[in-house]
């Protein structure tokens, strides 16, 4: 039987509370805005592994769109956010020797886990017309996460600040 690791348990919350938080910091384009909530997501599921990744990526946003007032969404969000956490992690420990491919690859599979999780969601909600804009919206808020959360990592990997 496995540990029971407190450090992991902290170190999920305090990647939740980023997340969370991270949400609210918003920047607005033409056609929508940006939040850096997936930056934290993604760094949930890198640093933590499938299991406290997944649980940090999940409830972190989720309680973010709670807070918001997007209760219709809160569901969604956990379930989505969570098998981001999972994909970035799996995907990024299929690969040997290259973190930085690691990342950007793991990053866009679970960004993509995203934008479809979404898309489905709001297929169900909305119908497919009303739920096709989301794709393009949901994409341009991955790639800035994806942004965010690589550079963040690879700052994270030279400096050795969060040893895993």
């Amino acid at each position: 039987m496995k540990k029971f690791d407190v450090r992991k348990l902290v170190a999920a919350a305090l990647l939740a509370a980023l997340a969370c938080a991270a949400t609210f910091i918003s920047i607005p384009y033409g056609i929508g805005y940006l939040n850096f909530g997936d930056c934290f997501v993604l760094l949930a599921g890198w640093l933590l592994g499938p299991l406290y990744g997944a649980l940090a990526g999940g409830i972190g946003p989720m309680l973010a769109d709670a807070i918001m007032g997007y209760y219709v969404y809160a569901p969604a969000t956990l379930v989505i956010k969570a098998l981001m956490a999972a994909t970035a992690y799996f995907v990024a420990k299929a690969f040997t020797g290259k973190r930085f491919v690691a990342s950007i690859v793991s990053g866009v599979c679970a960004e993509a886990v995203m934008v479809l999780g979404y898309f489905a969601y709001e297929t169900i909600l909305y119908g497919i017309g009303a739920a096709t804009p989301g794709l393009l919206l949901n994409s341009i808020q991955g790639v800035a996460g994806i942004v965010c959360a690589v550079l963040l990592k690879e700052f994270n990997d030279r400096k050795r600040i969060w040893k895993y």
